[in-house]
């Protein structure tokens, strides 16, 4: 467990009186009596941790006033959003405040003009969603959480998701914010224009920042057309040096239409499709691997010929061995289903490590192949899982070693010294959090580091917020 500052002891009853008359008695919640669900997050799982107190503000205002009073305290601070997070971002600390922003939720405005839509921080990504659908445009995030996670805990991780290649990450999606330093003071920021070069773009500070620099409170987001057209299909292939040679004539023949490339390695397609009974295999086992491809365009008829040209040049040009295109909603559900088998692993594949790393895209094949031999060197027998947003050079792995208590650790020190050794990042869109936080230095150069403390200590010289994250 993390340590907590001694004063703590000391001044408790009068930093809850503050807290109190900051955002209600109803909402300050000693630790005795918070519910389970407040203390892990979706990665770590219940532990014996012991938080002075959980904080649930409705505005801004309320938010800066907890923050004054914890800094003035030295008390520090976990932001907590839809606890989704895989990185452990938001576990408590003993005798600090969790500090939910669930109360501050709800859509503040959409301009049709601007293509913005501006949220609260505690908006789930979902109705983020769906009140884009409503208003004629697409918000191109999406994660399986979407139901539970919160848009701004999508802002402080930098989510990343399915449509990466085409939308870019949180980051490009996010034109402006307001954000709560560690001493109460609100950096407004609600920037609409996609170009304002008026010195520092501070938003930037906060994006990915996990709640350590500062709490997001309200989100302006970027929107884009909705589109009217998608084409599917799932691509058998016989090697990776045909990925990359199918991932390159893809975005040639389609162009910016492309919106997700993602690859299964034979492992993860066989595990899906003969345990997940809604998953069923369209394709032949015994490929080399297989790729999910889809078009997001503005004509179905033109963009559907468009596309199986390309795919059929690619069966010319020997990229593709086999495919099978949607022809329906459904039919492109139903490819889906296969890849978003992932979320099944809790059900068939328990207990296993997982890890979400990058690569260069161009290494990826060859990393799989070392990282594979090297597992099943070190523990014979040894199932693993591969499979990716290859076209944004990002990778998951799934180890599986017998049917106990993982060796979590091992299996970790091996994995993310191969991701160092091949130039890789030991998280591409998860975060660091404290699972992560011993193997920043493999990705990280030392003076990286420095200057990232540097920023930490002139945000917050207190060290209040979500202390022990990161680094």
């Amino acid at each position: 467990m993390l340590a907590v500052p001694e004063s703590i002891g000391m001044a408790q009853d009068s930093l809850l009186e503050t807290l109190r008359a900051a955002v209600g008695p109803e909402h300050v919640v000693l630790r005795a009596e918070i519910d389970g669900r407040y203390l892990h997050d979706w990665r770590t799982g219940r532990g014996d941790h012991a938080p002075l107190a959980l904080v649930r503000p409705k505005t801004t205002a309320e938010v800066a006033a907890v923050l004054r009073a914890c800094n003035e305290h030295r008390v520090p601070v976990v932001p907590q959003g839809g606890l989704t997070n895989l990185a452990a971002c938001a576990t408590p600390i003993d005798g600090g405040i969790l500090l939910s922003l669930e109360r501050m939720h709800g859509i503040e405005e959409i301009d049709a003009g601007a293509m913005t839509l501006t949220a609260w921080a505690g908006t789930p990504l979902q109705v983020v969603q769906e009140a884009a659908d409503q208003a004629g445009f697409l918000f191109p995030l999406d994660l399986g959480a979407r139901g539970s996670c919160q848009i701004g805990g999508n802002v402080s991780t930098n989510a990343g998701g399915n449509h990466v290649i085409r939308y870019g990450m949180m980051r490009e999606l996010v034109l402006g914010l307001e954000a709560v330093l560690a001493d109460g003071t609100v950096v407004t920021s609600l920037n609409k224009m996609l170009k304002n070069n008026a010195g520092y773009d501070l938003k930037q500070l906060f994006i990915g920042s996990e709640g350590t620099l500062g709490i997001v409170t309200r989100v302006v987001l970027r929107l884009h057309p909705k589109p009217k057209s998608t084409c599917t299909a799932l691509c058998a292939v016989a090697d990776y040096a045909a990925v990359l040679g199918l991932l390159r004539h893809a975005k040639e023949g389609l162009g910016g239409t492309l919106a997700a490339f993602e690859m299964m390695w034979p492992d993860f397609y066989e595990l899906v499709t003969r345990n997940v009974p809604e998953a069923r295999a369209p394709l032949a086992y015994g490929y080399g691997g297989y790729v999910l491809v889809e078009a997001l365009g503005s004509d179905q008829a033109h963009d559907q010929a468009r596309f199986e040209a390309m795919l059929e040049e690619a069966v010319e040009e020997g990229f593709v061995q086999d495919a099978v295109i949607a022809k329906s909603e459904a039919e492109s559900r139903a490819i889906w289903r296969i890849r978003d088998g992932s979320g099944d692993f809790p059900r068939i594949l328990w207990p296993a490590v997982g890890f979400d790393v990058s690569i260069p895209t161009s290494d990826i094949g060859r990393f799989v192949e070392t990282c594979r031999g090297a597992l099943e060197a070190r523990w014979p027998g040894v199932r693993t899982v591969f499979f990716g947003h290859i076209g944004d050079s990002n990778i998951h792995i799934a180890v599986k070693v017998g049917d106990g208590a993982q060796p979590e650790a091992e299996i970790e020190d091996l994995v993310y010294a191969l991701v160092r050794d091949w130039g890789g990042s030991i998280s591409a869109e998860h975060g660091i959090g404290l699972l992560k936080r011993p193997f920043l230095g493999y990705t990280r150069t030392p003076e990286e580091i420095a200057l990232m403390r540097t920023i930490k200590r002139a945000l917050d010289p207190n060290n209040i917020l979500n202390p022990g994250k990161i680094f």
